[in-house]
């Protein structure tokens, strides 16, 4: 961390202390029923999340993140903590320092795809720069040095995509990282494989709509949105994991397209709409088992459990 770095935090943390003495000291999370899987046969249980958003000037969100890491750091039985994007509101390296002190530090491992947040508006090879440090830094070495790769964990794959330039609110997967995708996938055989892209496909979701447009493609990855819903359409066992809609639990979380099965995460530390449920701290303990993958949904500033809208999601040769 620059020395720039560490003087900015120092400020920050001195304005949220007087934040929180005129707001009142935020309450955590209850710990009468932590995280962990609900069945001791998962081979695999992962965090899964999006936008966090933290921000080096919006109280909010950073009190809304400190109770919802509060809940993952007192989990049980977390193999991966998975960020689906817009990590940090600016791309900042204070931001960044902000998340990895709350979140970091677990014996986990840390998966993150970029989101638009994360890139826009500055030059495309520093920002990618900055945030392949921040995730080598949530997993204490050296390994991300793309912003699409794949990652093997507990037997079970999970590509991640990210953006090949500079977008506003869309990604561009460019036709070298479309192919690359395309023969990962191939060399899966059928394999259960999550995707993890942070804008979902284009007239899913409820998009347009949720996003007040009336534009086909807004709120979606891009121009890119059919050429990758067909490659995902050819494999079996594909799910896909996005973000970006701000949308909480709900009707738009789920659905199923073609071949594959797609949940949009809602906001973690943004105002979500649109959903039966639109607190704050929403996210997904995943639990994979032998023939299907249980999302289960939590209020992680609560520390409460949301049965209601846990997601079973069958894969294999007979699902």
């Amino acid at each position: 961390m620059s020395a720039l770095t560490s003087l900015l935090i120092k400020i920050f943390l001195f304005i949220f202390s007087i934040y929180c003495s005129v707001n009142g000291t935020p309450a955590m999370p209850s710990t009468a029923d932590p995280i962990k899987p609900a069945d001791n046969s998962s081979k695999l249980t992962f965090a899964a999340l999006a936008d966090p958003q933290v921000s080096n000037y919006m109280m909010d969100r950073y009190v809304y993140f400190e109770q919802a890491s509060a809940d993952l750091k007192a989990s049980q039985g977390l193999d991966a903590v998975l960020l689906a994007g817009d990590i940090a509101e600016n791309g900042l390296d204070m931001e960044y320092q902000l998340v990895l002190e709350h979140i970091g530090g677990m014996d986990v491992r840390y998966i993150a795809c970029v989101g638009n947040h994360d890139i826009r508006l500055r030059n495309y090879n520093s920002t990618c720069k900055r945030f392949n440090g921040f995730v080598n830094a949530l997993n204490n070495d050296t390994d991300a040095d793309c912003l699409h790769h794949s990652e093997l964990i507990n037997g079970i794959k999970f590509i991640i995509l990210g953006s090949d330039r500079t977008e506003f609110e869309e990604s561009y997967l460019g036709e070298e990282q479309l192919k690359w995708l395309d023969d990962e996938l191939a060399a899966q055989n059928g394999s259960l494989t999550f995707v993890v892209v942070h804008q979902p496909l284009k007239l899913t979701h409820g998009l347009p709509q949720v996003w007040n447009s009336p534009i086909d493609s807004a709120g979606s990855i891009g121009n890119q949105s059919d050429d990758l819903k067909a490659i995902l359409n050819k494999y079996d066992n594909i799910i896909l994991l996005t973000g970006h809609e701000h949308t909480g639990f709900g009707p738009y979380t789920y659905e199923k397209i073609g071949n594959f099965d797609s949940v949009n995460l809602p906001s973690m530390c943004c105002t979500n709409a649109d959903g039966d449920y639109n607190e704050y701290g929403q996210g997904y303990i995943v639990e994979v088992y032998e023939d299907s993958v249980l999302f289960r949904a939590r209020d992680m500033i609560k520390g409460e459990w949301l049965p209601q809208y846990d997601i079973r999601i069958s894969y294999g040769t007979d699902k």
